[in-house]
Order: structure tokens, then C-alpha cells, then sequence
């Protein structure tokens, strides 16, 4: 299983991006799908998540209104639009799979996902 994200780099606040996460693994529309971020000396944090069909999804309090996460099932690969950047969104951020079913509150957790990309960064200067 491999998860590769893409679609970092270095924007204004204010400013957007959006990165993708393309998934080398089996029955993909049976993941749950997740975005978290780490911060230099900080620990990795849920950032959004979406399930399997794609028809729930889930924020973190800082990014909601501004972050929208969508899965193409077809294509094996889930997105992160980010809008309305802020230089606290800087951070490397890592897509991950659950093949676990959880509940609202299980689906924030990063030790419950299975599967991790390598990580994009994204820096957003003031």
C-alpha cells in the first residue's frame, strides 16, 4: 500500500492550495480517508477527514469554512482544497487510510489510520 501527496508549496495568506493524495491499494472506496498536518515542534494534528462513500466529512475547528476534503473513488485519490490560507496552516501535511470504521470522534485519531504518505510541505508566508 502506498500513499503519495502532492500539491505543496509556498503561498501568500490568503492565498490557496490543493493537494492530492493518489492511493496504490486495494478496494480503496473501503478507506476511510484522512488529512492531518505537523508543524516543526509540534505534534501531528487532524486536519479533515472523509468516509468511504464521500458523503460525510469531517473538520478540524481551525480549518472548517476554509478546507473542503473530497474523494474521486474511480481515480483512488482524495483532495484537500485549502482556501483563505494562514501562515499557522504551515506545516508538513500527510494523507492516511483507515480501513477501520470509527466514530466521529475515532476518526480524528492518527494512531487508529493505517497507512501514511511521506508528506507535502505547506508554507504560507504573512
Amino acid at each position: 500500500v502506498q500513499l503519495q501527496a502532492y500539491g505543496g508549496g509556498l503561498v501568500q495568506a490568503g492565498g490557496f492550495l490543493r493537494l492530492s493524495c493518489a492511493a496504490s491499494v486495494p478496494a480503496f472506496a473501503l478507506y476511510t480517508m484522512g488529512w492531518f498536518r505537523q508543524a516543526l515542534g509540534k505534534e501531528r494534528e487532524f486536519v479533515a477527514a472523509i468516509r468511504r462513500s464521500g458523503g460525510v466529512t469531517y473538520y478540524a475547528d481551525s480549518v472548517k469554512g476554509r478546507f473542503t476534503i473530497s474523494r474521486d473513488n474511480a481515480e483512488n485519490t482524495v483532495y484537500l482544497q485549502m482556501n483563505s490560507l494562514e501562515p499557522g496552516d504551515t506545516a508538513v501535511y500527510y494523507c492516511a487510510a483507515d480501513r477501520t470504521v470509527r466514530d466521529a470522534v475515532g476518526i480524528t485519531n492518527r494512531n487508529g489510520y493505517d497507512y501514511w504518505g511521506q508528506g507535502t510541505q505547506v508554507t504560507v508566508s504573512s
